[in-house]
């Protein structure tokens, strides 16, 4: 009676954990974002498990009916399409309500985008803020007004055909020499991560048709220099 919360791969399969496949293989059924893409996944590691769909349509409709099964015996673990369930993808409820009604909720570490992204970008990864998707439309200029004080490294998701907008918004409110790096395609062959200014990375990527899941790493304001103090002889 519990449930795992299972990261899969976010492009390059051997990034898949032995622990994840052990546990995959020893539960009675598997939550998946996509029962293709993960079917597909269990296909290519042998392993053959019922496959139920859970996804952020049906999230609230699914909950209880899971926690149900979970209460009755059965162990389950939960996937997504690409990375950590909950992670900017459905599972927060589900786990929410696992803990309200007294089930086990067990995490294994593994693939999240926006840890090589950061990693990978040079900025300051001491501090930082995951902010995810920003609103498509209401509320993204409060966001944007709210984060530009924000002295730590932000880190956003961004579907290809936004970025170039996303870029030039950020330019707007943060200012176009701030430092930005875009991820394009993580641990995959065509893996990309352009650096450089806001102005210097949207003048890369305008020309492009871009495809490929996208992370944007976004350095904090620059902290101000504290003037020093005068003494006098």
């Amino acid at each position: 009676m519990k449930l795992y919360i299972v990261p899969t791969p976010i492009g390059n399969l051997e990034d898949i954990t032995l622990r994840a496949i052990n546990v995959l293989k020893s539960v009675d059924a598997v939550l998946a974002e996509d029962t293709r893409t993960s079917g597909s996944l269990l296909k290519h590691l042998g392993i053959s498990k019922p496959l139920h769909s859970y996804h952020i349509h049906n999230e609230h409709q699914t909950v209880t009916r899971v926690v149900e099964r979970i209460l009755k015996g059965e162990t389950m673990a939960l996937v997504s399409d690409a990375g950590t369930p909950a992670i900017s993808d459905p599972g927060f409820l589900l786990v929410r309500e696992c803990i309200r009604q007294g089930v086990e909720v067990e995490c294994l570490p593994g693939p999240t985008a926006f840890v090589p992204a950061l990693v990978n970008s040079g900025l300051p990864c001491d501090r930082f803020t995951f902010e995810g998707f920003l609103p498509h439309k209401k509320g993204r200029q409060t966001r944007l007004q709210n984060l530009a004080e924000e002295e730590r490294t932000m880190i956003f998701y961004e579907s290809p055909h936004r970025l170039v907008k996303a870029l030039q918004q950020f330019a707007e409110f943060f200012g176009a020499e701030r430092q930005v790096c875009v991820s394009r395609e993580l641990t995959k062959i065509y893996e990309e991560n352009v650096k450089g200014t806001l102005q210097e990375v949207i003048d890369y990527f305008s020309p492009k048709t871009i495809k490929g899941e996208i992370v944007i790493v976004l350095a904090g304001k620059p902290e101000e220099k504290k003037k020093s103090d005068k003494y006098e002889d």
